[in-house]
């Protein structure tokens, strides 16, 4: 059997944006069973992808063993071809006919266009997501038909962070057009804390946060007209689950790390990129662009990038 080995980030957001190569690679090797090896933050995301044998979660150690741990799970497997994402030695060590690693280093330009050339694809694959029929059942069940819009008002630190008082702002004026706030958040009690705020101030809003997996969050995502949310994994997600995104940015780089999708937008606070302070960032903008996605998806065919 054809085995294929792709190792790619650490990281939630990161490893979605990988997705679209992962995605590339399985088409143009139709007869390939992969291997995946990614941190455990974001090892849902290829939990239903049928084309995945095997998810290896590396989970850091110190000194480096983890590299040691991966390696001693796949040399005993002679691969087809190795992907690392991460730029590491462990493809040259390995048993492969072929390898492609993707050296880091910071450089200009989207970093899912980055990905996309270093594979040697002309059109930049674009991030999907897997959902199993069971997840998809499960959210039809949660979020039924309506004008659901996502709040993702969480982030891995503070200063990505668009104040609270914003988003709920922004959730009543977005009432005018007939949307109703769900909640999104990731586990853990850092998350939650982070959303009670925007929780506490929107007593109608949904709340599912914290305790879902990633396909079940993506095909929750899919019942949403529209995500609003900090730069983020879950902004990610969103975006490659096809659900209209508007990424909110403050010191943390739009031009590397805006969401890619068909309609995936963003709106950075004024200022130097990278230094920009998110409270800059005025609800009124924020609603500008909202409201102009919404009209464009009303005139578009719905986009839905999973199995």
């Amino acid at each position: 059997m054809m085995r294929i080995l792709f190792i790619t980030s650490n990281r939630l957001g990161d490893a979605v944006i990988s997705t679209g190569v992962l995605d590339a690679l399985q088409k143009r090797y139709p007869a390939a069973m992969f291997t995946v090896v990614c941190g455990p933050v974001a090892a849902g995301l290829f939990e239903a992808d049928p084309r995945c044998e095997r998810i290896i979660i590396m989970e850091k150690r110190r000194h480096d063993r983890h590299w040691i741990d991966l390696w001693r799970a796949c040399c005993r497997t002679r691969w087809f071809m190795v992907v690392d994402l991460r730029g590491s030695l462990i493809g040259l060590t390995l048993r492969a006919r072929r390898r492609i690693i993707v050296r880091g280093g910071r450089r200009p330009g989207r970093r899912v266009e980055q990905l996309g050339e270093a594979l040697g694809y002309r059109r930049t694959p674009m991030p999907r997501v897997w959902i199993s029929e069971k997840q998809r059942v499960e959210a039809v069940a949660a979020l039924p038909e309506g004008r659901w819009l996502a709040l993702g008002p969480t982030a891995n630190w503070d200063g990505k962070i668009w104040p609270p008082e914003r988003f709920v702002e922004l959730a009543q004026a977005l009432r005018a057009e007939n949307l109703r706030a769900v909640v999104f958040y990731g586990p853990g009690e850092g998350e939650r804390a982070r959303a009670e705020p925007v929780l506490k101030a929107l007593p109608e809003a949904l709340d599912l946060g914290g305790d879902k997996s990633l396909g079940e969050v993506a095909a929750l995502l899919q019942r949403c007209v529209l995500f609003v949310g900090n730069d983020s994994g879950l902004m990610h997600l969103a975006a490659a689950a096809g659900t209209p995104t508007l990424g909110l940015f403050g010191p943390s780089r739009a031009s590397e790390y805006a969401p890619a999708g068909r309609l995936a937008r963003f709106v950075e606070a004024p200022g130097p990129e990278g230094h920009a302070p998110i409270d800059g960032l005025g609800v009124a903008a924020v609603l500008k662009v909202a409201k102009e996605i919404l009209r464009e998806k009303d005139v578009c065919v719905p986009d839905r990038r999973s199995d």
